[in-house]
């Protein structure tokens, strides 16, 4: 059986620095900024629905149901996976996250979870267009911080 089609280093230095870009937008509750990353037509699951299709929804219904109740989202850099294809067009990155959540008083819990993304490069972009992402196992489903949104 052929070995799993590991990304080269250029590419996977790439996804972390996306994945670094990605949580600092998590974190500031940026949406506006996070948007361009992903293709708009994007399918993701999500804790809020099975299959959100496009990015409007996928804002609508996951992220702003989530990134202002938390806070500290990082993606684990020194565990991440990242597979591409090989011509270079698709990849997937597989990236266990961290972030805090909050109790209905207030009281901080570890949240976290792990991510799975589909990459689809479109010229000399790579776009997601798909993402799902899920709390680990035990892990409290709701927060209840309320951050402002930086940008819509």
């Amino acid at each position: 059986m052929a070995p799993l089609p590991l990304a080269n280093a250029e590419i996977a230095q790439f996804f972390r620095g996306w994945l670094e870009t990605f949580a600092g937008y998590v974190r500031e509750v940026d949406y506006a900024s996070a948007r361009p990353l992903f293709h708009p037509d994007v399918l993701a699951f999500g804790t809020h629905n099975d299959v959100i299709p496009g990015l409007d929804q996928w804002v609508t219904t996951q992220w702003d149901n989530v990134w202002p109740k938390t806070s500290d989202f990082r993606f684990v850099l020194d565990q991440i996976s990242v597979l591409a294809s090989p011509d270079g067009t698709m990849a997937t990155v597989i990236a266990p996250w961290t972030s805090t959540g909050y109790h209905p008083d207030g009281s901080a819990f570890a949240r976290p979870g792990r991510a799975t993304m589909i990459f689809s490069k479109n010229g000399d972009r790579w776009l997601c267009v798909h993402s799902h992402m899920s709390l680990n196992r035990g892990v409290p489903q709701a927060s209840h911080a309320n951050r402002p949104v930086k940008a819509w």
